[in-house]
């Protein structure tokens, strides 16, 4: 009980800002045409910053096995979990061009960045090491979400490298390359308070533009039972249920198991929303798994977070 209080605690800042969001939309501050600018700028600047900041100078990640089991395990849980959810979604009826592919993929992609990075902060404050780790995690779930997630929702098994171009992954390769040769040192003092200022505003403003998608995507939504229930059985209580297991049982540095404990109470993630209409995927699909999950994880985050601490002895 002490553990979901603090929990609790802990996310509210993160709903309230969420909650924001609508209002924003609602008077026209943050209108949708703004979105893709201020979303660009978040994750090509802000991001990158905060990731940078966070990473240099924390001695864990010149440990190159805390790195690649960090990044296996972030890819190794997003691949299980679409499989999971794909034997799920046949078992329910699903099938290919009803949205078998993108209930797989949208059930196994959790919110990994928007919402879990503030969790972090608030459930285990001044600990910049479990951050650190949760972006080299982050940086495995990107590389499933540009491979196998791509490959899953539009059949397509050549990925473009291109997909790789983006500010945290770069952000996260040239942090752990610095570490890695004990080179951060190097960074000047003045460049080091730019990445902590900058930083200090990716959270707010992501967590802003995932109360507007949300906002907007609620409109749009058309109930079908069968993919929300669906959704909430795989993400919020199968594949927590496997994550949470993995982070008890594999010999894993302390940090990257507070890491799969958030990740365990993550619901599902916005993106594959915006690789469904870009590869052939069924987008209304993606879009009830997202609201669905998002919602109910209210209720659930707070219970599987303080379980999984209770559980795992952290």
């Amino acid at each position: 009980m002490e553990h979901t209080i603090l929990v609790l605690k802990a996310a509210l800042p993160v709903y309230l800002i969420v909650a924001l969001g609508p209002l924003l939309r609602r008077t026209k501050t943050l209108t949708p045409e703004m979105d893709k600018g201020v979303m660009s700028m978040a994750v090509h600047l802000f991001y990158p910053c905060l990731i940078l900041d966070k990473m240099l100078g924390v001695e864990i990640l010149r440990d190159a096995g805390v790195v690649f089991s960090s990044a296996g395990i972030g890819f190794s849980m997003i691949v299980l979990g679409m499989g999971l959810a794909f034997v799920v979604a046949k078992l329910m009826g699903f099938e290919k061009g009803g949205g078998l592919r993108t209930f797989s993929a949208s059930c196994g992609i959790q919110n990994y960045g928007f919402i879990a990075i503030p969790l972090m902060v608030y459930v285990f404050p001044n600990n910049d090491s479990a951050l650190a780790v949760l972006f080299t995690h982050n940086l495995g779930v990107e590389l499933a979400l540009w491979t196998v997630g791509i490959m899953l929702i539009s059949g397509n098994r050549t990925p473009s490298w291109r997909s790789f171009v983006k500010g945290p992954i770069i952000a996260v390769v040239v942090g752990i390359f610095l570490l890695q040769t004990s080179t951060d040192h190097l960074v000047p003092d003045v460049v080091s308070r730019v990445f902590t200022m900058l930083g200090m505003c990716a959270v707010p403003v992501s967590l802003l533009l995932v109360g507007t998608t949300m906002y907007d995507l609620a409109r749009d939504v058309r109930l079908d039972w069968k993919v929300s229930t669906g959704g909430v059985l795989v993400r919020l209580a199968m594949v927590p249920f496997v994550i949470l297991c993995v982070a008890k049982f594999l010999p894993l540095a302390p940090e990257l198991k507070q890491v799969l404990i958030i990740q365990a109470a993550m619901p599902a993630g916005v993106f594959p929303i915006v690789l469904s209409r870009h590869y052939g995927g069924r987008a209304d699909v993606a879009i009830q798994v997202v609201v669905a999950t998002t919602l109910v994880s209210l209720i659930t985050m707070p219970l599987i977070v303080s379980f999984g601490m209770a559980w795992i002895g952290l």
